[in-house]
């Protein structure tokens, strides 16, 4: 079975996780999550794991700046908190939640407080397998795991064309939240692929334009000249005019004057 980026190439289900969880690094002691979530056939299992340093939620909104001379708002800097329901070996949603508590009384088998690592694992694994919509759920969690580089896992499942198209988006829209010139560089290489699904590359365009200015006006101006596709070309100059840079507006000059 082809791998990429230490991911095999086609999807399984819940059933298949304990085989997926041999391929991925740091495994627990004992039973991994990932072969305790493949031995689950129905109900909801929960679990809580720390959050990265920087972000804090009230259970229901996230934030990333605490920072306010009046006043302080209600906010936990964790644990991130992970409900999973299974029906018949099948993910059917994935909710995420930062802070808060859980409820009492709930039919929930609960794991308890699981390691980071462990935690990033089983959702990464879950985004790349999942067959619903909770595989796109996966993602958001796992970028605040705690002591975890999610980025390189997150940038293999946006580039691997057997993952669902709406998880390779969502992969693509968080790498696009990353700072760094990994990510850009992860993005610019989804746009070289001539192969690549345009609905996949359209998101890559937005993601790009959602990165600080420095970063995202030059790689914009780059796919506006230089992409073969006119539809991915329109979609960078509308990006462009959004963002009122002078670079953009040499660009528009450009364009008209030929």
């Amino acid at each position: 079975m082809r791998r990429l980026g230490g991911w095999a190439d086609r999807r399984v289900g819940i059933a298949g996780l304990a085989l997926v969880a041999l391929l991925i690094p740091g495994r627990l002691a004992g039973q991994s999550l990932s072969q305790r979530m493949a031995a689950v056939t129905d109900g909801t299992v929960r679990f809580s794991f720390a959050a990265r340093p920087g972000v804090c939620g009230n259970g229901r909104n996230i934030f990333t700046d605490r920072d306010d001379r009046d006043w302080e708002r209600e906010c936990d800097d964790g644990p991130v908190r992970v409900v999973l329901t299974v029906a018949n070996r099948r993910l059917l949603s994935l909710r995420s939640y930062l802070g808060g508590r859980w409820r009492a009384g709930s039919a929930a088998t609960d794991w308890g407080l699981v390691p980071a690592r462990a935690a990033a694992e089983l959702l990464l694994a879950l985004a790349g397998t999942a067959d619903t919509d909770a595989a796109s759920q996966a993602i958001f969690p796992l970028t605040l795991a705690d002591s975890v580089d999610p980025w390189p896992g997150i940038l293999a499942m946006a580039r691997n064309p057997s993952v669902r198209r709406e998880t390779r988006k969502q992969a693509v829209f968080w790498l696009g939240q990353a700072a760094g010139d990994v990510s850009i560089r992860g993005l610019d290489s989804l746009l070289a692929d001539r192969t690549e699904d345009r609905a996949i590359q359209e998101q890559v365009v937005f993601a790009l334009s959602r990165r600080p200015s420095d970063e995202a006006i030059p790689a914009l101006l780059r796919v506006a000249r230089t992409h073969p596709d006119p539809a991915i070309r329109k979609r960078a100059i509308f990006w462009l005019a959004q963002s009122g840079d002078p670079r953009a507006l040499s660009l528009f000059e450009e364009l008209l004057l030929k």
